[in-house]
């Protein structure tokens, strides 16, 4: 069985239940063990931003700031897509926890070995 647990995260403010439910499910992963990822692209790395999520909170979920503090301070990472993040003029120093920005071949380094994944 796979030790290592991937997210594909492509919304945020355009798709707020997705963007909860995907941290649950990683909140899930970690404490489950699993080496874990949210891959953030597409409007999610939006998300990788401080600040950004402090205002969103899908009713009958925690708040997803929350669930993001508690998935970094578990030890999940957050790997943004770097040129989703250029392209919408992003700033570096202004990274959530846990949050790093990476280029492909990365994420593909991290799934190298048959890593399960899904995708919101």
């Amino acid at each position: 069985m796979a030790n290592k647990f991937l997210i594909n995260l492509t919304s945020s403010l355009d798709n707020t239940d997705k963007a909860t439910v995907a941290f649950v499910v990683a909140n899930a992963a970690v404490a489950s063990d699993k080496e874990t990822v949210v891959f953030l692209s597409i409007e999610g790395v939006r998300l990788s931003q401080q600040g950004f999520a402090d205002s969103i909170h899908e009713e009958g979920f925690a708040p997803l700031k929350e669930l993001m503090d508690n998935f970094a301070a578990a030890g999940g990472k957050m790997y943004v897509c770097s040129p989703c993040f250029k392209k919408r003029k992003l700033d570096e120093e202004k990274l959530v926890a846990g949050a790093v920005v990476v280029g492909g071949a990365k994420l593909v380094e991290f799934m190298s070995d048959g890593c399960p994944s899904v995708s919101y």
